[in-house]
C-alpha cells in the first residue's frame, strides 16, 4: 500500500514539472501543420504522393516528441560541458557542408544547404546548427556574468568581442552557403541575446542605431542602380534583387520571377473572412508544403483561422517567457532567450514574407511547414524550454 502511494506521489510530482502550457500550443500547430501539409500535397501537380508525405511528416514529430522526452531529463550542469562539444562538431558539419552538399539542389535554389542522405532524404546543418549557437551564446554570457559581477563598460565590451567570436565563424559559414534567410535568424538571435545580457544601454542605443543607419542605407541601395552594382560587388546576387522586385512590385512578372510572391498573396486574399473549406484550393502557389504553407490556411481558414495560427504562436511564445521568468538557472534563462527569438523571427519573417509585408527568404514556418530539420531544431528548442521547469522542480538530491 506504501509502495502504491509512494509510486501515486511520484508521478504526480513528474506530471507537476511538465509544462503543458508550452507543450498544448506545439501539439495544436502540429495537426494544423499535418492538416495543411495534406491539402498542400492534394494539391500539388507534381502528383506527389500525399500520403508519404503526411506519413514522413508525422515521423518526424515522433522523432521530435523523443528528442524532448530525452533532453528533459538531461540537467544543467551536462547541458553546460556539452555546449563547446555541440558548438564545435556543429562548425565542423558546417564547413564540411560547403564540400560534400547536394549539388543538384545547390543549383536549383542557390544555396549550399543541404546533404543528400538518401534519394528522398536530405538533411539541413543549419537548423541544428541554430540550437548550437544558442547554448554557446547562453554559455559564454553566464560565465562572463558569473567572472565580472561588477559590470563596467570595459566588461560590456569585452563580453561583446566574446559573443562576435562565437557568432562570426557561424555567420560567416551561413554566408557561404549563401543562405542569408538563416544569417537573418542567426543575427535575430545574436540581438536578443545581446540585448538580454545585461549590457549598459550606453553601448546598447548606439549599436540599436548603427544597425537602423545600416538596414535603411541597403534598403537605399537595393532600390537604386548604383547601390544594386554596389552591392553586386560584396556578395549579393541577382536572385536576391528579384526577390526584392517581387517583394516591391509583386504583380510585376506574376508567372515569372514575382509568380511565388504575387499567387502567394491572392491565395490568402481569395479566403476571405471564413475560408474556402478544408482541402479547397484554387489557386497553385510554388513551394506550398513547405515555405508557403501559410497561404494554404489563409486560403483554406480564411481571416479567422489565419489569425487563430498567429494566436497559438504568441500564446507559445507568452508561455515560453513565463518559464524563463520562473527559473532561477541564468544558463537556462539565456537559452530560453535566444530560442524565442528563433521562434519569434520565423513566424514573423514566414507569415509577413506570404502575406507580402517582408521579401521571401525561404524560412519555414514552425512546427507547421514540411521538413524535417526544421522540425527537429524546433522540437530541441521546446525540448530544452520543457527543461528548465522540468529540472528546476526536481527532488534536490536528484540534481547533484
Amino acid at each position: 500500500m506504501e509502495n502504491r502511494l509512494s509510486q501515486k506521489n511520484d508521478r504526480a510530482l513528474r506530471d507537476s514539472r511538465i509544462d503543458y502550457g508550452v507543450i498544448l500550443p506545439v501539439f495544436l500547430l502540429c495537426m494544423i501543420g499535418l492538416v495543411s501539409l495534406y491539402s498542400a500535397l492534394s494539391h500539388d501537380p507534381s502528383g506527389r504522393s500525399v500520403v508519404r508525405g503526411v506519413l514522413m511528416q508525422s515521423l518526424w514529430y515522433g522523432v521530435g516528441t523523443v528528442a524532448i522526452v530525452i533532453i528533459m531529463q538531461m540537467k544543467s550542469k551536462w547541458l553546460w560541458k556539452l555546449t563547446p562539444v555541440i558548438y564545435g562538431l556543429g562548425l565542423a558539419v558546417m564547413a564540411a557542408l560547403l564540400k560534400f552538399h547536394d549539388k543538384q539542389l545547390a543549383i536549383e535554389t542557390g544555396s549550399k544547404n543541404w546533404f543528400r542522405v538518401t534519394s528522398n532524404l536530405t538533411f539541413q546543418p543549419s537548423e541544428l546548427m541554430k540550437i548550437a549557437y544558442i547554448m554557446m551564446m547562453a554559455l559564454v554570457v553566464t560565465s562572463h556574468n558569473v567572472k565580472y559581477k561588477a559590470r563596467t563598460l570595459r566588461s560590456d565590451w569585452l563580453l561583446i568581442g566574446k559573443l562576435m567570436l562565437v557568432t562570426l565563424p557561424t555567420v560567416g559559414l551561413v554566408i557561404a552557403q549563401k543562405d542569408l534567410g538563416t544569417m537573418l535568424v542567426f543575427l535575430a538571435i545574436f540581438g536578443g541575446v545581446f540585448l538580454m545580457s545585461g549590457i549598459s544601454w550606453r553601448i546598447i542605443i548606439p549599436a540599436v542605431a548603427i544597425a537602423v543607419i545600416i538596414g535603411g542605407g541597403l534598403i537605399f541601395l537595393v532600390m537604386t542602380d548604383f547601390g544594386r552594382e554596389l552591392l553586386s560587388h560584396v556578395g549579393f546576387h541577382q536572385y536576391q534583387f528579384k526577390r526584392i522586385d517581387s517583394w516591391l512590385n509583386p504583380f510585376h512578372d506574376i508567372q515569372g520571377d514575382s509568380m511565388q510572391q504575387a499567387y502567394g498573396m491572392m491565395a490568402v486574399g481569395s479566403g476571405e473572412m471564413f475560408g474556402k473549406g478544408f482541402n479547397v484550393s484554387d489557386i497553385y502557389v510554388p513551394v506550398r508544403e513547405s515555405d508557403m504553407i501559410f497561404t494554404m490556411i489563409g486560403e483554406m481558414f480564411g481571416f479567422v483561422g489565419s489569425a487563430f495560427v498567429i494566436l497559438v504562436y504568441f500564446v507559445l511564445i507568452y508561455q515560453m517567457v513565463k518559464v524563463c521568468f520562473d527559473t532561477n538557472n541564468e544558463f537556462y534563462t539565456y537559452i530560453s532567450v535566444g530560442i524565442i527569438m528563433m521562434i519569434l523571427f520565423h513566424v514573423f519573417e514566414n507569415i509577413g514574407a506570404n502575406i507580402g509585408l517582408l521579401p521571401l527568404t525561404g524560412i519555414p514556418l514552425p512546427f507547421i511547414s514540411q521538413g524535417g530539420s526544421s522540425i527537429l531544431c524546433n522540437m530541441i528548442g521546446i525540448g530544452l524550454i520543457l527543461s528548465m521547469r522540468y529540472q528546476a522542480g526536481a527532488p534536490k538530491d536528484s540534481l547533484s
